[in-house]
């Protein structure tokens, strides 16, 4: 029996504790369990934070990822240090996405795959305008 509560995406019930005003995350990465049964640890996890129309607000990272990453200074990143750590772990979280390819694909309207070439070509754009 297929879950209908999804693990990808996640709309807020109650009050996040991020600093953001955000109602919904997509889980951009977590620790695979077992792939068949999609069972998720959250040991390592990296969450994207949208407002109520879908905006991206930044990320939130795990304790552990922060104290593995420590160029970063905070559980929460936006802007340059969002994009930064995004492409540090980019190879990792495009590789979990696949394992949520149909819903990746109906939020951002590209497989995982080829979001993640277009957005790594753009982010590192970004970074070097910096």
């Amino acid at each position: 029996m297929k879950n209908t509560k999804s693990q990808f995406i996640r709309q807020y019930v109650r009050a996040s504790k991020s600093p953001w005003d955000d109602s919904t995350t997509v889980l951009l990465l977590a620790d695979i369990v077992d792939k068949k049964t999609l069972d998720l640890s959250f040991t390592n996890y990296v969450y994207l934070h949208r407002d109520s129309v879908g905006k991206t607000l930044g990320i939130s990272i795990s304790k552990q990822l922060l104290e593995a990453n420590p160029e970063f200074t905070s559980r929460y990143l936006e802007g340059i240090e969002m994009i930064g750590f995004l492409l540090i772990h980019l190879e990792q979280i495009a590789e979990f996405c696949e394992l949520f390819h149909e819903e990746f694909q109906s939020l951002f309207m590209l497989k995982p795959g080829s979001f993640f070439r277009v957005a790594e070509s753009e982010w590192l754009a970004e970074l070097n305008n910096v």
